[in-house]
């Protein structure tokens, strides 16, 4: 979708794209994952990978520089454009990462940088309130079946130390935070390493593209996360309760 990409950059994207097919495809085959969490618990990681989609997606549209814009392309791109005005105000994300660029970057650049965030940022935001609406809703995790601990949260362990609430939400509150600096962090991290190995130029779509949807999808997944963690302490509590009354109410517990 974007002819003007330079070098290897296509072919790079899709050796990468094609291991991570297989990696996802092994993690939901087997019986017990080892990196992917919340993965019987949809619909988690299908509005992650659905959001990061659209992003690329959207993005690949609005930069595909062959010189006819079709009426699909125009309305991404005023809808972005729109977007990346409205919230592109001090202090923003938006500004922030247009801040970050070198001052010899062309308008044409920064407009396009500022289009592509502001369009990157309501997507991600639009994730997490997705998200929210699905847990309040549909009882997320689990409405009628049992929720496996193990499967879902394959790199917590809970033996690790510590009350497993205690530690959810501690974790929970790491991701949220985290989450929601990340918009402001990023921009700032990327000017300091620009200062000692070199400018970034997003001339190449292919960057432009990347490095943007990576700075709008981290960030929501880190929230989406720290939600679903809290969820899940929440359950552990709640069923903590129960088996506690439930013991008490047959003379089990000490008095």
């Amino acid at each position: 979708m974007i002819p003007s990409s330079v070098g290897d950059g296509a072919l790079v994207v899709m050796v990468v794209a094609i291991f991570a097919g297989l990696f996802t495809a092994a993690e939901y085959s087997v019986a017990s994952p080892s990196l992917v969490e919340f993965r019987d618990a949809p619909p988690f990681n299908r509005i992650r990978f659905g959001a990061l989609f659209v992003t690329v997606f959207s993005l690949s549209v609005i930069l595909d520089n062959t010189g006819t814009q079709s009426t699909f392309s125009m309305f991404f791109d005023v809808v972005g454009e729109k977007i990346g005005s409205a919230i592109d105000f001090p202090y923003s994300p938006v500004r922030l990462i247009l801040v970050m660029m070198p001052a010899d970057t062309p308008l044409s650049v920064i407009q396009d940088l500022r289009t592509a965030a502001g369009l990157c940022y309501v997507i991600s935001c639009l994730s997490i309130v997705l998200f929210i609406v699905i847990l309040r809703s549909h009882a997320w995790p689990r409405k009628t079946k049992s929720f496996n601990f193990w499967v879902n949260l394959p790199t917590f362990d809970p033996t690790a130390g510590g009350d497993v609430v205690d530690r959810l939400n501690r974790d929970s509150n790491i991701n949220l935070i985290l989450g929601f600096l990340l918009p402001f962090l990023i921009p700032a991290v990327i000017k300091a390493t620009s200062a000692l190995v070199g400018p970034i130029r997003f001339e190449d779509p292919q960057t432009l593209i990347w490095t943007v949807a990576i700075w709008a999808f981290l960030p929501s997944s880190l929230l989406m996360r720290g939600v679903a963690l809290s969820r899940v302490a929440g359950m552990i509590h709640v069923q903590r309760k129960k088996a506690y009354a439930a013991a008490a109410a047959d003379g089990m517990l000490p008095v």
